[in-house]
């Protein structure tokens, strides 16, 4: 386990102001978030790159019904809409997988695509899961700037979880250009050979 460093962002008057009446979410490696009185959540990122770029990716995503609301934003933070639910990867430990989840997964990746990612990945950890089964995603990273042609974080996730098999037989009988793909490059990454 790794340490966390302390460290300190100077925020504007109106970041200050938001965080008095805030509660503590969560962290992780860019940043810290909280949950504002108003169901809105504030993320402080360490580097002012790491803000604008998460901010660029949720502007032009502000059409998607995958990826949260944004309101404003400075150069340290993005106030945005609170994505209730449950992280996919808690769930999936206590649910197991189901199917609805696992076309709402397949779903989200062609968004990606017709959002013009050049990244169609994300980590089980980055979506969270309503009651509904509909799914957002929480903490998009260089959509636009790096490559991915297939899901390669999501099924090694889904891989750790026990569900990869289980996840790649839906996608086979619902999406079958899919799952030749995907199923190839998987396989590969995972070291385990093609079934």
């Amino acid at each position: 386990m790794s340490k966390r460093e302390g460290y300190y962002i100077e925020l504007d008057e109106m970041a200050e102001s938001m965080l008095r009446g805030a509660d503590f979410l969560g962290c992780g490696h860019n940043g810290i978030v909280y949950l504002l009185e108003d169901n809105k959540v504030i993320k402080i990122f360490k580097s002012k790159y790491v803000c604008k770029n998460e901010y660029d990716i949720l502007k032009k995503t502000s059409k998607s019904k995958y990826f949260p609301q944004v309101y404003f934003h400075g150069d340290y933070y993005i106030v945005r809409s609170y994505a209730k639910g449950e992280r996919l990867d808690y769930y999936i430990k206590k649910n197991g997988l189901n199917r609805k989840v696992a076309a709402n997964m397949i779903r989200l990746i062609k968004e990606f695509k017709e959002l013009g990612f050049t990244k169609l990945d994300i980590r089980c950890k980055d979506l969270y899961l309503s009651d509904d089964f509909s799914i957002k995603v929480i903490d998009p990273k260089n959509n636009y700037s790096k490559n991915c042609s297939y899901p390669r974080h999501l099924m090694k996730g889904l891989s750790k979880l026990g569900v990869l098999d289980e996840f790649l037989g839906i996608v086979k009988k619902e999406y079958s250009e899919e799952y030749r793909e995907w199923n190839f490059k998987i396989r590969r990454y995972l070291g385990r050979g093609i079934k």
